[in-house]
């Protein structure tokens, strides 16, 4: 079992970074966050580092808590490292 200590908290499940769908039917816009990775889709973030919104093309990430949740040695799911590669 792995056990990350990240600020005094301790999770004893692997952390990930991906996407948290909210908005409206048909009209989604993505939270981009630090999730547990044995947490549901939409359960409760570590942490909320950015926002996607596939209909506008509108995107807001702050990659310097990005970069510091990586070296932390959270794994990015396969839409969010897409998504990171686009913006580098």
């Amino acid at each position: 079992m792995n056990i990350i200590h990240v600020d005094k908290l301790i999770y004893k499940n692997m952390l990930k970074l991906r996407f948290k769908r909210m908005g409206r039917k048909r009209s989604p816009f993505y939270r981009l966050v630090i999730i547990e990775n044995t947490t549901k889709r939409d359960g409760r973030p570590v942490d909320e580092v950015g926002y996607y919104n596939p209909i506008t093309k509108k995107c807001s990430i702050d990659l310097v808590r990005v970069s510091k949740w990586l070296n932390e040695g959270v794994k990015p799911s396969p839409a969010a490292a897409r998504l990171l590669n686009k913006l580098q």
